[in-house]
């Protein structure tokens, strides 16, 4: 199963909307053949690798790192190919929660009299999964928050002035991060101020993640703007094409759901101190990745996030999931409580 998640993560820049899906197929005690879903619309991991064996897996036991399809989508149903090939056992990380199979899979296959076992290292193929995990449960695509910071918590000098706070290491690990995300979004004022290209710049990585841009009071109209170059595509939303909420701004959990409906899964937001902590109040940031550098910034600069809380009772609390060295620079994953 740890192969067949290894080789489910070789799809993440071609399943677009589809899920990572890795299989490898066993029989007595050899693996014969292996596969992953590719290219979103083509084949899926299960038959890339029953194809190596002329779909032949006589008494043979699947690896599969999600439920095999029931349904007919693009692609024929995985699990009736399974059926067909002879194959005796299938053991699955973890269940599809697209209610158009969540379970089906399972009960077709079990219904032919195959053996099937699902759970083994579920933890990580959820965790693979989870911006299409995210998009299934909720409508709306997995957000994770970008922020280099000081030791002090400051983001900028009051000037704006932010190049560079992280290190070089620290910003060659945020081109990798920026690779595992299906867009990238920030808001208007930090395009007004830094003009960014927000492209991916990292070598032999051969994709552009969507560039989304936070617009609520319809800035972004200059097309020369780095934004718009032909690298990578870009989407604005503005009052002209998503919801208001009760405050009269821009409704974020609109935002998301839209893009959920296009099929991403997965966004890193780099933003400045408003709109991360408009995200903040909204819930709608499930990971903060905070690049902290060993530089204190001192009062007169900005904070990393604008969320006024003025009781220690109204604190918001972290769980810190992992702390590493970047370089000079100390690498922090943590949700909130």
């Amino acid at each position: 199963m740890d192969l067949a998640l290894k080789l489910a993560r070789l799809g993440m820049h071609g399943v677009g909307a589809n899920p990572m899906v890795g299989c490898v197929i066993e029989k007595n005690g050899k693996i014969i053949t292996q596969g992953y879903h590719q290219i979103f619309g083509d084949a899926h991991a299960e038959i890339n690798a029953l194809d190596q064996i002329n779909h032949q897996a006589d008494d043979a036991t699947l690896y599969v790192t999600l439920e095999p399809c029931s349904h007919q989508g693009k692609t024929p149903p995985c699990a009736q190919a399974i059926i067909n090939s002879g194959a005796s056992k299938v053991i699955i990380a973890t269940l599809d929660p697209n209610p158009l199979v969540s379970g089906q899979g399972v009960s077709m296959l079990e219904a032919a009299g195959i053996i099937v076992q699902v759970g083994l290292l579920e933890d990580q193929a959820v965790t693979l999964n989870r911006g299409f995990m995210t998009r299934m449960k909720y409508g709306r695509p997995f957000v994770t928050c970008k922020i280099a910071t000081s030791l002090d918590g400051k983001t900028s000098m009051s000037s704006g002035e932010s190049k560079w706070i992280t290190g070089e290491n620290a910003r060659k690990d945020v081109q990798k991060l920026r690779s595992t995300h299906q867009a990238i979004m920030t808001g208007s004022g930090t395009i007004l101020a830094d003009n960014p290209s927000m492209t991916l710049r990292q070598d032999g990585v051969d994709f552009s993640p969507l560039r989304i841009v936070i617009d609520g009071k319809h800035q972004i109209t200059d097309t020369a703007l780095n934004i718009f170059s032909d690298n990578a595509p870009t989407q604005v939303f503005n009052t002209s094409n998503t919801k208001l909420d009760d405050n009269g701004k821009l409704d974020l959990n609109d935002v998301l759901q839209q893009l959920g409906n296009q099929g991403i899964g997965s966004v890193l937001l780099e933003a400045g101190p408003g709109l991360i902590g408009a995200m903040i109040e909204s819930k709608l940031i499930d990971e903060f990745i905070i690049y902290t550098a060993p530089i204190l910034m001192g009062s007169n600069a900005k904070s990393m996030i604008q969320l006024p809380i003025d009781n220690m009772e109204d604190k918001l609390s972290l769980n810190i999931s992992d702390l590493r060295m970047v370089g000079d620079d100390i690498r922090i994953t943590a949700t909130i409580k």
